[in-house]
């Protein structure tokens, strides 16, 4: 155990409290989990039985021990208790969307700088497994120049969610907040900011109130473009990383099994975990000698979400630099946030 560990409290218990975060700050030897708020059923206990289960959300914050404050609330309460978080003295890690506006963003940044905190924005996805196979063909440069990239995050879910905060028309909602962040994020992580976007959003299962399919379109001043779709209403899910170059392409599906994982138990620290099924593996199409295509499968490296806290400890405790910047956040509310 190491002995200066960050005394860490989580806000919710939902899916995300309970399969994001809580197994790996129990697990890292640089956390330590002191509660979790539960305002009605008090089931974390079951999992971890010397944690504090907080009544609300101002117990947690006002635990003089906690230093480390996940906030995983709905979205359109992540500013609101990301500020009061701060200005009671303690870091940030805030779940995606990082905020509706970029406005906000700014503001929670600035305040961050003025208390002397540090806020840390939750991007788990750039450690998918098939996110990280795709980037390898990038860096080793296996399809050549690339030329036009497709990332989808498909489900079909034609009901209405009984999720309130997901299906109601308040800030930060809608598919392209919930399911683009992500999509995005990974996109900027690797090419940073396009020159220029164009984005198409709808609502197409009855009766609902927010976005339930989006495009958007990124072109680079490399020539690069970038398509990113989400949507609600695919029965069949397309690949979802589809890469042309001009020596090749790569094809992925969505193949990273740590969600699926986690939601079965199965612990960060398990020999199988991240680890994709046989079958899984990305193709590579590249031309060779006489015209012909050569296909051969990739294999993808272990996804592992760990990687993110390895890096908010060493971001607090050792002042390295966090692999999600503010211009990464910001640059992603440019293109999320509505048009006025």
């Amino acid at each position: 155990m190491i002995k200066n560990q960050i005394v860490t409290g989580i806000m919710s218990y939902g899916m995300s409290g309970r399969v994001f975060h809580a197994p790996f700050i129990d697990i890292h030897p640089g956390f330590k989990l002191k509660g979790i708020v539960e305002r009605s059923q008090k089931l974390a206990q079951e999992n971890y039985s010397d944690i504090i289960s907080y009544n609300s959300v101002n117990e947690l914050i006002d635990d003089p021990e906690i230093e480390l404050v996940v906030v995983n609330t709905p979205n359109d309460t992540h500013v609101d208790f990301a500020a009061k978080a701060l200005r009671a003295g303690k870091h940030v890690l805030i779940e995606k969307p990082f905020a509706p506006t970029l406005r906000e963003s700014n503001y929670l940044f600035e305040l961050a700088k003025e208390v002397n905190k540090v806020i840390l924005p939750f991007h788990n996805r750039r450690f998918d497994s098939d996110f990280l196979s795709l980037k390898e063909i990038l860096t080793q440069n296996l399809v050549g120049k690339p030329i036009e990239l497709h990332i989808r995050f498909d489900r079909f879910k034609p009901e209405i969610g009984k999720k309130l905060f997901k299906e109601s028309n308040r800030p930060a909602s809608g598919i392209l907040f919930d399911l683009g962040s992500h999509l995005l994020d990974q996109v900027i992580s690797i090419f940073g900011r396009p020159k220029a976007i164009s984005k198409i959003s709808g609502k197409y299962r009855e009766n609902s109130e927010v976005d339930d399919y989006g495009t958007i379109v990124m072109n680079y001043s490399n020539g690069l473009n970038v398509f990113l779709t989400v949507s609600l209403l695919v029965a069949d899910p397309q690949a979802s990383f589809v890469l042309h170059g001009d020596n090749g392409s790569f094809i992925k599906a969505r193949t990273d099994v740590q969600e699926a994982q986690l939601i079965q138990g199965i612990l960060p620290n398990s020999p199988e975990y991240g680890i994709e099924k046989i079958g899984s593996e990305g193709i590579l199409s590249t031309k060779g000698k006489d015209d012909q295509f050569f296909k051969q499968k990739v294999l993808s490296q272990r996804g592992d979400y760990m990687e993110l806290f390895n890096a908010v400890y060493e971001t607090l405790r050792n002042d390295k630099p966090y692999f999600v910047t503010k211009d990464h956040i910001n640059w992603q509310l440019e293109i999320l946030e509505p048009a006025k």
